[in-house]
């Protein structure tokens, strides 16, 4: 084995440790249940923030912010990214503990086609006859289950909207992965300790004290498991070819959803089961898709 092959055996190892880890904290949040959504909210952001920047600040001196503060286009862009990231978390750490994991779980199995989507709209990129025929898939997997309960997967809507939107950003924006997520944590940084701040003196806070020490060890950790998989995955996208990687993806939310109907025991009758199947089955041909063109663009070389 070369050093090549070393490599891409490393980075795809790594890969899927980092969608594992992402697909197993709906049990992480669940221990945390007894701590109000908003403060897990801003633990992570205060956390994660004072690691990732120790990191690059370490590796990179001051030069990670200077270089993109002063580019105020791209400072902008990763101000409104932090925004959209920081929602998105809030959503899913209210929705795991509210008892909703199974939809969460829905949320990022179409976050892959709604990203295509948002490309079309936004980015004026083709789709082919395949790529339309799995969105529609998915369409009629969330049409189902709206018809069925009255009401659109909103938690799923949102979930995967935000964090669409958030991978716009950032493929628009020019920035390592980290780098960015160090940025944007710096934007995040005050007004999520305000918020820890605010919590602790109006009696909705307490960390070490009043929920334990245990508790709050964990609340600090979760800034942690916040950046690995994030530094895992900008660590093995750039080694393991991205087809492989858009499969992949698919581990965290499936072990979301098994976590939701296995461990958390959440309801899954036969009509949500019906919708799911229309979503997977899209899933699978645009997978399917992806897979066959990877292929078939590498057979010249």
């Amino acid at each position: 084995m070369n050093a090549a092959q070393a490599e891409g055996r490393r980075g795809l190892w790594i890969a899927a440790a980092s969608f594992v880890l992402w697909g197993l904290m709906p049990l992480y949040w669940h221990l945390l249940k007894a701590v109000p959504s908003l403060q897990i909210v801003g633990h992570r952001i205060v956390w994660s923030a004072v690691m990732v920047a120790a990191w690059l600040s370490w590796k990179q001196g001051g030069a990670w912010l200077r270089d993109v503060l002063a580019q105020p286009r791209k400072a902008a862009m990763l101000a409104l990214s932090g925004v959209l990231i920081a929602f998105n978390w809030g959503l899913y750490i209210w929705a795991v503990n509210a008892g909703h994991v199974i939809e969460t779980s829905l949320g990022y199995f179409i976050n892959p086609l709604v990203n295509v989507v948002l490309g079309v709209a936004l980015l004026h990129e083709r789709m082919n006859r395949v790529q339309w025929l799995s969105v529609a898939m998915a369409a009629a997997g969330v049409g189902w289950l709206t018809w069925q309960y009255g009401q659109a997967p909103w938690i799923a809507i949102g979930l995967a909207l935000s964090f669409a939107a958030y991978g716009l950003i950032r493929k628009l924006v020019a920035v390592e992965a980290v780098t960015g997520l160090g940025i944007e944590s710096v934007y995040l940084f005050l007004p999520a300790l305000a918020v820890l701040l605010w919590g602790e003196s109006h009696g909705q806070g307490g960390f070490l004290d009043g929920w334990g020490l245990g508790i709050g060890l964990m609340l600090v950790l979760a800034g942690a498991l916040t950046a690995l998989p994030l530094i895992g995955f900008a660590y093995a996208v750039r080694r393991v070819p991205l087809s492989v990687v858009g499969l992949m993806q698919y581990i965290a939310p499936t072990l979301q959803f098994l976590i939701g109907v296995l461990v958390l025991h959440e309801p899954f009758d036969r009509s949500r089961l019906i919708g799911f199947v229309f979503i997977w089955i899209g899933l699978l041909i645009f997978a399917g898709e992806g897979v066959w063109r990877s292929r078939r663009q590498a057979l010249p070389a």
